[in-house]
């Protein structure tokens, strides 16, 4: 069950913030520049740009995540954390996905058929079905910082929380 804490608009802002980042990298970057790169007919190529990109705005979330233990507070801290650990699920994903292709590179020697293009496909449909999964998540999160609203992990990994704990609006059923 999350934990509901009574925070202030400051922090509600600044919780927001690496789900807005993460999600931007999720939406824009891996969605809709992927995507139009890869249609557009002479531009396919620049389609490898988008990796660099994530890696840049994963890089950047890491950074943040790692200077909030020392900087922020404590439930801005948290968020970052929560940002931080579901960036490094959808770093794997793609390492994952990166090594099969180049796994399927090394096998065809360069010369790619069209079995290899299935395989590759099917490589990536679980990265494709984690970056939605994600974006469900990251907007959930982005609407739980701005209520106030913390996973039990945190409090349990990150102890030292100064906000007083309150009661939920809503009761969930355990």
């Amino acid at each position: 069950m999350p934990m509901h804490f009574e925070i202030s608009e400051e922090d509600s802002k600044k919780a927001k913030f690496p789900h807005e980042i993460f999600l931007i990298n999720l939406i824009f970057n891996h969605i809709l520049v992927f995507v139009a790169l890869l249609s557009a007919s002479g531009f396919a190529h620049y389609a490898l740009a988008v990796p660099v990109i994530s890696a840049v705005i994963l890089f950047y979330l890491f950074w943040g995540a790692q200077r909030a233990r020392k900087t922020a507070t404590w439930y801005v801290n948290g968020h970052w954390q929560l940002c931080k650990k579901r960036g490094l699920l959808f770093l794997g994903m793609i390492a994952l996905m990166g090594l099969i292709f180049l796994i399927l590179l090394l096998v065809s020697g360069g010369n790619l058929r069209p079995q290899h293009y299935a395989i590759g496909g099917a490589a990536a449909l679980p990265t494709m079905v984690t970056v939605l999964i994600l974006i469900i998540m990251e907007s959930e999160a982005l609407n739980q910082a701005k209520a106030g609203i913390l996973p039990d992990w945190v409090k349990q990994k990150f102890p030292d929380g100064a906000y007083e704990e309150i009661e939920p609006a809503i009761k969930y059923d355990d």
